[in-house]
């Protein structure tokens, strides 16, 4: 055995623990082992750093240096048990300020030129090895049941945990883009000896049948997980065929040979934009000029070596899709980037799980090396690297499954990147350990970024959705969404559904209905579980944007304040409120103007107009306009809180709530009026309250006044 050998096999990965067991202090022994060795094999990460300038200026521009990385993995620990209530005293509030918060890398010309005042080295390896001592305390003391819950203290452990490594891996993607000779090879991670440096003794690549089916997705295994891999999800799949390899780097030189960089036509327009800034022209980590290929070397993580053409070539998502595009056209062939659902499939070629390996069946988990090795290496099924070496992009954007819930300790991990932007990568690379190395991991970047990530290609006619679908923070729709289809509060039932249930009870004719004033649609949806057509309608093109995203099926995510700028995060679905798509169907989502109605005579068994006269600039014009709109025995549905405000409606607009010669005049008393005409009023008012949620600890809570009046 060499000595990099026992060195590697001393800083060797625990497996990932599972969640369950029969023995609390062995598990207690094994959480503290698993700390213990994640903590000092990220420490020996930085071994590699050979000047001072290494840690304090950024390897690229959208990242903090690294002293923050080396700190940042430390105060998450304490940040979080703080945040959780774990423990009441920080250790420093200086470092746990400055380095509690990452950067997003969300363009790449988004440049963050922020200047920081960092603690010292030693000042930081200092604050390390506190931490580490009360975390060890901690695990040694902490209340402890199996299985290992959401709830419990050991899951923020866990976090911290597979926290750190992650940052091992992208601190190792930074110390790749430092200039060579800050850095330093160390025995204890080692590059793979073994490459092909003739392009043409690289095997070439071939494509595997895969039959489709149905996939589910979703984490099931007993392990620590992130909340994005929770939940179900289940995809149908046409058979599709994969490339038996990932990509080499002989592979896409035929793309950069071929002009590929400089061709527009594969390239979209993020890609061109990408293209243009970065003033590409081949992989970011490639050495030298794409016209001297026998010349060129590849960037390791401490080292530069003559190119291994076999190797996989890393590049980023851009350029992947690129090269499909060009190997599409090359071979008239529908050649794109798997989904996940593809790659899920191709899993199934990989026995076991990372828990359960004798010894990794890949280049992944740290098993082998500390850097990529040929594609033709490890065999896996029919196919080669389905797991390791490096990631694998994909084409779909992450977002959370059905049944997706935000970890409250956590609440900013996924929801950020639930904007179309961030696509999933699967797979791990050599250096990926952890929750990295499981089959159930969802890891997503931005397009344009780097990591230790490839591709496979696939012959494909699947299309994923590239909808943008983040969080929605517009205050006003936010506020909208919980009023219509959040939680009860104070005991109030829902407004929307308590209108419509009242209305239907002196409503017969059940054909058509306008729900005018709809907002995010709650009661457009609810008459649509009675009526054979509905129609909801707003001013707000926001508002109607959202009924719509609902009405199709999907899920709408939104964020409603706590307090200051805390936030809570939430879902709306459909299925919530058992509403089948054949119910969604029948509604009909339009904006308009309730002051400028388009004539539609008799169309309306029902119009409901909630919480809507007294927010128009001519209620009476309203009133006189859908009128005759409304069939014969149909009916009017008016609710109000009558808060006259001159901000929504000129004074002398106003219905009511006014002195007329004198005399006070009520809403009530000016619809009975101007309503005789052609309405009967159906019993009496009726006050119906309903509760809206500003903040955690503010509520208004409002009486609405719904009156009821059938066409003559």
């Amino acid at each position: 055995m060499t000595p990099a050998q026992s060195h590697r096999d001393l800083l060797a990965p625990t497996r990932t623990l599972l969640l369950s067991g029969h023995n609390v202090e062995q598990k207690r022994a094994e959480l503290l082992a698993y700390f213990t060795q994640t903590w000092e094999q990220y420490e020996d990460l930085f071994t590699c750093l050979a000047d001072q300038r290494a840690w304090f200026n950024k390897a690229i521009p959208l990242r903090h240096p690294l002293i923050f990385y080396f700190g940042h993995t430390a105060t998450f620990y304490i940040n979080k048990l703080m945040a959780g209530r774990y423990i009441d005293a920080r250790l420093d509030d200086r470092i746990e300020a400055i380095m509690a918060i990452g950067v997003d890398e969300m363009s790449w010309d988004d440049l963050n030129d922020d200047h920081y005042e960092w603690p010292t080295i030693e000042e930081v390896r200092d604050y390390r090895g506190s931490v580490k001592a009360l975390i060890s305390k901690f695990i040694q003391t902490m209340p402890l049941e199996l299985p290992i819950s959401w709830d419990s203290p050991a899951w923020i452990i866990l976090m911290g945990i597979e926290h750190e490594r992650i940052h091992l891996e992208t601190s190792s993607v930074l110390i790749r883009q430092l200039p060579i000779e800050w850095v330093k090879p160390q025995p204890q991670w080692p590059a793979c000896p073994n490459a092909r440096h003739a392009r043409n003794s690289v095997p070439a690549n071939s494509l595997v049948e895969m039959p489709g089916g149905r996939i589910t997705l979703g984490k099931t295994d007993d392990t620590y997980g992130w909340d994005n891999e929770y939940g179900t999800q289940h995809v149908e799949l046409k058979p599709f065929k994969a490339s038996k390899m990932l990509v080499s780097n002989a592979e896409f030189f035929e793309f950069i040979s071929a002009g590929g960089y400089q061709d527009v036509r594969w390239w979209d327009n993020e890609g061109l934009g990408w293209r243009e800034f970065a003033q590409a022209e081949m992989p970011t980590f490639w050495v030298g000029a794409p016209t001297m290929p026998d010349q060129l070397k590849l960037r390791l993580m401490t080292e530069e070596v003559a190119m291994p053409w076999d190797w996989p070539a890393e590049v980023n998502q851009l350029e992947a899709s690129a090269f499909c595009r060009w190997k599409a056209d090359q071979t008239g062939k529908s050649i794109q980037l798997p989904c996940e659902a593809e790659w899920a499939q191709l899993r199934e070629q990989v026995e076991g799980d990372q828990p359960n390996w004798e010894r990794a069946p890949g280049n992944i988990n740290l098993a082998y090396w500390a850097s990529s090795s040929p594609v033709d290496q490890f065999p896996q099924g029919n196919f080669f690297d389905v797991i390791g070496n490096v990631w694998q992009w994909t084409t779909t954007p992450i977002s959370g499954f059905e049944g997706f819930r935000v970890h409250p300790l956590y609440d900013d991990f996924s929801t950020p990147t639930f904007d179309g932007k961030h696509t999933l990568i699967k797979g791990g690379s050599w250096i990926s350990t952890g929750n990295e190395a499981l089959k159930s991991a969802r890891y997503a970047f931005r397009r344009h970024f780097f990591q230790h990530a490839g591709f496979r290609y696939v012959v494909s006619s699947h299309q994923e959705s590239m909808t943008i679908n983040p969080y929605e923070t517009d205050s006003m729709v936010s506020q909208y969404l919980d009023f219509q289809y959040g939680p009860r509060y104070f005991g109030v039932e829902n407004y929307a559904e308590t209108l419509v249930n009242l209305a239907l009870q002196h409503t017969s004719l059940r054909g058509k209905a306008l729900d005018i004033g709809c907002a995010t649609g709650r009661a457009s949806f609810e008459l649509a579980r009675h009526f054979d057509s509905v129609v909801g309608m707003d001013y707000s093109a926001r508002f109607i944007d959202v009924a719509l995203q609902l009405a199709s099926g999907e899920e709408f995510r939104y964020v409603v304040p706590e307090e200051g700028e805390l936030v809570e995060y939430r879902q709306v679905r459909l299925k919530d409120l058992n509403m089948g798509s054949e119910f969604a169907q029948r509604i009909q989502f339009v904006q308009g103007d309730a002051c400028n109605l388009k004539p539609q005579p008799q169309q309306y068994d029902l119009v409901l107009a909630s919480n809507l006269i007294d927010r128009l600039r001519q209620p009476k014009r309203f009133l006189q306009d859908i009128t005759p709109m409304i069939r014969s025995g149909g009916m009017l549905a008016l609710s109000s809180p009558y808060t006259w405000l001159e901000a929504f409606t000129p004074k002398e607009n106003w219905l009511g709530g006014v002195r007329e010669n004198g005399e006070a005049l009520t809403t009530l008393q000016a619809l009975q009026r101007l309503l005789a005409a052609d309405f009967e009023q159906v019993g009496a008012p009726q006050d119906v309250p309903f509760v809206i949620r500003e903040t955690a600890r503010k509520f208004q809570h409002t009486q609405a006044q719904l009156t009821l009046w059938r066409k003559r």
